[in-house]
């Protein structure tokens, strides 16, 4: 089949359906090429028709931690001291532009998360 962009959502199931028969094709072969192009449509459907939201900064941190088996204490020196530690993981305080900085450089956190505005609580 000759695929273009998919506008519909018929055209997404039909890509998804075609794209498990041949997951599993190797690279350098018609499917692989065709699954390889099937990615890359279904990707673009799906950022247009279901975009997934950036996390807010606080989530994006402990995500992070989970991941890599951090501890808040792990995290002293880029956010402060214990006690800021605490007020960020527990949204009683803002990040600073050097936490932001810290995290960014440290975890590779992408700025526009890190920077998105979140609700501290009182």
């Amino acid at each position: 089949m000759n695929w273009t962009v998919l506008k519909t959502e018929n055209d997404y199931n039909g890509a998804l359906k075609r794209l498990d028969e041949i997951f599993d094709a190797l690279s350098g072969t018609p499917e692989g090429d065709e699954a390889a192009l099937l990615t890359l449509l279904i990707e673009n459907y799906e950022g247009e028709h279901y975009p997934i939201p950036n996390p807010d900064p606080v989530e994006a941190i402990k995500f992070v931690m989970e991941q890599t088996n951090l501890n808040p204490k792990d995290l002293v020196g880029i956010l402060g001291n214990k006690a800021s530690v605490s007020r960020i993981l527990n949204r009683k305080r803002s990040l600073s532009i050097d936490m932001i900085r810290g995290l960014h450089e440290r975890f590779k956190l992408p700025y526009e998360v890190l920077i998105r505005e979140y609700r501290l609580s009182s």
